[in-house]
This record gives structure tokens, C-alpha cells and sequence, in this order.
């Protein structure tokens, strides 16, 4: 899980480098990353929902084998359609095993399984603060195509290793369905009501995530904090994250998952309200705020869904919702960014992260209530 999230969110580091290697514009390279997020989060969502049939093993395997076959690829490549496939290729395998873990893990624990979920998805947050100082680092000592070779193949491994002893509990029943059946099972979700609301629900649960990033270090060093402080705040964000990921899966077994994913939308709702404020202290509070929201918002989205709907789809359910976070992440960050252009201040955007939090609030509450 620390590789899953780790590399994908880590494309600021890797633009600059990519583009003095290879020249081509940073601008060119956006689309680059853009793609790599559409495949990590809607493409492997896609994978996920075909997944729910098939050995787990034979999935991670062959998520291994890409992310293997695609570690020298700097070496080959040097146009920008190259890049753009193996960055695709990328996004996919590595999303794709996202979506298993996440979604086979929590099966083999009846009673603690928010407790499970929530130190699983530590290496989530681990990622976030680990892998991009790793990426530019290793950039930094052996140059882009060495380091990616480097990362990669450490990736591989531990891909290899997952991939050998993940697996569904025997114990536990999973889909037998054809492929014909499970776009049928897709299609009967969409005309839910209670499956538009999650799905709004949870895509906004996580969209206001990169909305914030795309200002969080630009607002902080307007407030006072200087350039690598502004970003260490930022970071502290996904550190507080970690504490929440555990504790968040120990409160959801006393009182229930849904209870506390909405305590924790709610907490960053504050949060961000507290962003409002110029003091430094009401800055400190905000992102404490909203590092525990992110944590309980990113562990306990699984536990809630398992609840809602039958876990025997496992991967399938994991899979249809991670689509709704991938269009957050594409849609996101622009917005953010241009509202900060339009208006020459942060106002906007922070309201506008505000009503992502509070309008996937409501449509979580009124999705698990009916």
C-alpha cells in the first residue's frame, strides 16, 4: 500500500526531471501525469469490478509483471507518446492493486475489521509522506532513468510478495458472475438512488482533498509561513493522516462505520472552515483538523461500503468507487488552481473545498439512511 499511493502522487517531483531528460514542456507532461491518474483511479476501478471473479493471486501477478517489464522503460523511450504509456501502464497496475488490497484485506477479520482496514491503509499514508522525498532523492543521486529503475524494481518485489500470499479467505463466499453479469450488476447500482447519493458521496469525500492540494502551500506561505515551511505544513497534513488511519478503524468497530466516516468529514469540514482565518494558530488547528478528517475519510470509506452493500463483490464495489475518486482528481486540482487565478485570492477556494465537504456530507448521510 505505501507504493500504491506513493509513486501516482508523487508526479511533482518527477515533472521537472522528466522534462529536462526528455524536453518536453511541463505542460505537455501534465497530460502525461493526468493519464496516469485516470488509469490509476478509473481505470483500475474498471479492472476491479471484472476482478471480483478471478483468482487475486493471478490479478497481482500480472500487476507485477507490468510494473516489472515497465521499470528499464526510461531507457527506451524518449517521445512523449512512450511516455505516455508507460505512465499509463503505471497508473493502471499500481491502482489496480490498490483496489484488491483494499478491498480483500478487511474480508478475513469479522470483528475488527475497521481496526484492520485502518492500519492496512497506513501504508497509504505512509506513502504520501514517504515516497516523494524517496523519488528525489534518488533522482537527485542517479539521475530519472536509474532512480525509476531503482524505485520500480524494489516495487516489483514487493508486488512479487503480495502477489504470493494475498489471497480471499476460504472461508468467504465471492462472485461467480460472468462478465455479462457483472455490467448487468453495474447498471442495476446506477439506477439506485442510494448508489447515485454514495457515489456523488464518496467521490466528494476525497475531491476535497485535491482541491486543497492544488493551494494548501501557495495559502500558507500567503499567511506567513516561508517556502519549505509552507510545504512541510502541507505534509503534516498526511503525518496527522497516519494517526487517524489507526484510530479511525478502532472507532468504527464501537460505533459503527458510517457514524465515523461522517465524524470525520465533519472534523474536516471545520478544518477547512478554520483555513478562513489569517492567524497562524487557526492555521495550526485547520490542519490538524483536517489531517484526522483525511485519515478516518480514506481508511473508513471501505468498512462503509462493505456494509451497504454485499462484500461478496468485493472488489467490484471497491472498484465502482474508486471511478468516483479518480473524476474527482481529474476535475479537481484545475478548478482549484483557477479559482485562486480568477479571484487573486483564496477565499473561493477555500469555500469551494468547503462545499465539497459538506455537500458529500450530506450525501453520504442520505445514502446509508435509505
Amino acid at each position: 500500500m505505501i507504493f500504491t499511493f506513493g509513486t501516482p502522487l508523487s508526479y511533482g517531483v518527477l515533472r521537472d526531471p522528466l522534462s529536462e531528460t526528455f524536453g518536453i514542456s511541463p505542460i505537455a507532461l501534465s497530460t502525461v501525469f493526468s493519464v496516469m491518474l485516470f488509469t490509476f483511479f478509473i481505470g483500475s476501478g474498471t479492472i476491479g469490478v471484472f476482478s471480483a471473479r478471478l483468482p487475486a493471486r493471478g490479478v497481482l501477478l500480472a500487476c507485477t509483471a507490468a510494473t516489472g517489464l515497465i521499470a528499464p522503460a526510461l531507457f527506451v523511450v524518449g517521445s512523449y507518446a512512450g511516455l505516455l504509456v508507460v505512465f499509463a501502464v503505471l497508473g493502471l497496475a499500481l491502482g489496480t492493486v490498490f483496489v484488491l488490497l483494499a478491498s480483500i484485506v478487511p474480508r478475513w477479520f469479522e470483528r475488527r475489521r475497521g481496526a484492520a482496514t485502518g492500519l492496512i491503509f497506513v501504508g497509504n499514508g505512509l506513502g504520501l509522506f514517504l515516497l516523494p522525498p524517496i523519488w528525489e532523492y534518488a533522482i537527485a543521486t542517479v539521475g530519472i532513468r536509474r532512480g525509476f529503475l531503482a524505485i520500480l524494481s524494489v516495487t516489483t518485489v514487493v508486488f512479487l510478495l503480495v502477489g504470493l500470499v494475498c489471497r480471499r479467505p476460504r472461508w468467504a463466499e465471492h462472485s461467480t458472475a460472468t462478465p455479462g453479469e457483472l455490467i448487468g450488476w453495474v447498471g442495476g447500482l446506477v439506477r439506485t438512488r442510494r448508489f447515485r447519493l454514495l457515489f456523488v458521496g464518496i467521490g466528494l469525500a476525497f475531491a476535497w482533498y485535491q482541491l486543497l492540494a492544488a493551494y494548501a502551500i501557495d495559502l500558507f506561505a500567503a499567511r506567513g509561513l516561508a517556502g519549505a515551511t509552507a510545504s512541510a505544513a502541507f505534509g503534516a497534513i498526511g503525518g496527522v493522516s497516519i494517526i487517524s488511519r489507526i484510530g479511525g478503524g478502532y472507532v468504527a468497530d464501537v460505533i459503527g462505520a458510517r457514524r465515523a466516516f461522517l465524524g470525520s468529514l465533519g472534523c474536516t469540514t471545520v478544518g477547512i472552515t478554520a483555513f478562513l482565518a489569517p492567524s497562524l494558530p487557526t492555521m495550526a488547528v485547520g490542519i490538524i483538523l483536517v489531517g484526522l478528517g483525511l485519515g478516518g475519510c480514506a481508511t473508513l470509506y471501505v468498512p462503509l461500503l462493505m456494509g451497504v452493500y454485499d462484500p461478496e463483490m468485493d472488489t467490484a464495489i471497491v472498484g465502482v468507487f474508486n471511478v468516483a475518486g479518480g473524476v474527482g482528481s481529474l476535475a479537481m486540482p484545475p478548478l482549484g488552481t483557477a479559482s485562486v487565478a480568477y479571484t487573486n485570492g483564496y477565499t473561493a477556494a477555500i469555500l469551494l473545498t468547503l462545499a465539497a465537504t459538506i455537500i458529500g456530507f450530506f450525501a453520504i448521510a442520505f445514502g446509508t439512511s435509505t
